[in-house]
């Protein structure tokens, strides 16, 4: 309720508002929590490991710090406005958006793969960081559920009989905010949103790997950002190669024209020599527009000032590319498909199966596994050219290719439209 409106003006209670809340904000919580939880267990994660220097820590996870103590800093001044809701919207935001979606997405191999080494370590000590600080910032508007994640969070500590409001409210740490790598992992946000969206809109899953994502550069400064988070993108997006295109590049065939709709109202009289001018424009004319998010000087007779809305800049398709662009930002996605990468689409695909039939069957993350297959020749083929790939990824020991598979198999397709049949045994 206090995310829905400020405390002082009426409200109809809303159960539909509450179950959406419920399962945006408190189901993302608890499922992170839940994740930590896990292989925090698994791992014998006690919190009391020598603390890592955040120089010392993936750039990721000093991302994550930067705009953790951001929204320490920001809760707090609006806590102290009394404006608990703009409070709860921005804890919302983090911890749904930058916490579960980006941070937790992006490092999940990082807590269930490897040897409890100091990056692990790391990922543990930066995700217990925000979930406590989480629960003390939510604390005065969620009061009930923050206690219990913050003693489930500190029972290690030998704090297990202290409440998360007799607790200090967080102090922000301002060595810790870095604006340079918040606008990073901005432009990687903004490059992975237009990347995907293109995958959706060609129904090609994010399973399936391709080969190459093109990215003009606005200017050094963006390309050398883009660079520091090139492997962030690609992992994301599962592409093996990031380009980047220089100004001068006509790779990518833009035009741009005036958006009459924004621009009438605003400039009716002078809209024929907006028009001219705009029409007349050629690649750095339009670069700099992207890159200013706009455009202002005399034309017609006055003064103008034109923003992105006003105008609109559209790319060329090209032959095996799809092309998006937002916000200043261009990507050109390669859509060929060779051989080796349809058939590392397929292991990918295979993998997902059998990490889902995993947990139906109640396996643990550690428990080795054999696997029995039958399919037909192709997807034998693919499969076996991702033979080391599968069994790392799924813990099997064995992938046994048969022609004859017991009555209790799983059936699946995958993607080829026949049937492939397979079953998993734990290895004790």
């Amino acid at each position: 309720m206090i995310t829905n409106a400020q405390p002082w003006d009426n409200l109809k209670f809303d159960l539909d508002g509450i179950k959406e809340v419920q399962r945006k904000f408190f189901g993302t919580l608890y499922n992170t929590y839940g994740f930590f939880s896990l292989y925090a267990n698994v791992d014998g994660y006690k919190g009391d490991e020598k603390i890592i220097p955040l120089e010392n820590r993936p750039e990721i996870d000093r991302w994550i710090i930067s705009k953790l103590n951001s929204l320490i800093r920001d809760v707090e001044s609006l806590y102290e406005n009394y404006e608990p809701t703009k409070a709860g919207r921005a804890i919302q935001q983090f911890v749904i958006d930058e916490l579960s979606n980006w941070y937790v997405r992006l490092c999940r191999r990082r807590f269930w793969k490897g040897d409890y080494s100091e990056d692990k370590i790391a990922a543990y000590q930066t995700l217990h960081e925000c979930l406590i600080s989480v629960s003390i910032l939510a604390s005065p508007i969620a009061p009930f559920y923050t206690d219990e994640l913050f003693r489930n969070l500190t029972a290690f500590n030998n704090n297990e009989h202290e409440s998360v409001h007799l607790s200090l409210f967080p102090k922000v740490n301002a060595r810790s905010i870095n604006h340079d790598l918040e606008q990073k992992m901005i432009i990687a946000q903004r490059v992975c949103s237009l990347g995907l969206g293109l995958r959706k809109k060609e129904k090609i899953k994010v399973r399936q790997p391709l080969e190459k994502i093109i990215v003009p550069a606005v200017d050094k400064a963006f390309s050398d950002r883009i660079n520091a988070v090139q492997d962030l993108i690609l992992s994301e997006l599962n592409v093996k190669t990031l380009e980047l295109l220089s100004t001068g590049s006509t790779f990518l065939k833009k035009k741009i024209k005036p958006n009459f709709k924004s621009i009438g109202p605003k400039y009716g009289k002078q809209m024929k020599a907006i028009s001219s001018m705009v029409l007349s424009w050629g690649t750095e004319e339009i670069n700099n527009v992207e890159k200013n998010a706009g455009w202002s000087g005399d034309v017609g007779g006055g003064f103008v000032e034109l923003n992105s809305e006003d105008l609109l800049v559209e790319t060329a398709d090209i032959p095996g590319f799809l092309v998006s662009s937002e916000g200043g930002i261009t990507v050109a996605l390669d859509i060929q498909l060779s051989k080796e990468l349809k058939e590392e689409g397929v292991a990918r695909e295979f993998i997902n199966r059998i990490q889902n039939h995993r947990k139906d069957i109640g396996l643990n993350v550690t428990d080795k596994i054999n696997i029995s297959l039958k399919s037909n020749l192709e997807i034998n083929r693919a499969l076996n050219n991702n033979l080391n790939y599968i069994c790392s990824e799924t813990l099997a020991n064995s992938l046994a290719f048969v022609d004859t598979i017991s009555s209790d198999s799983i059936e699946i397709d995958l993607g080829d439209g026949e049937i492939t049949e397979f079953t998993i045994t734990k290895i004790k």
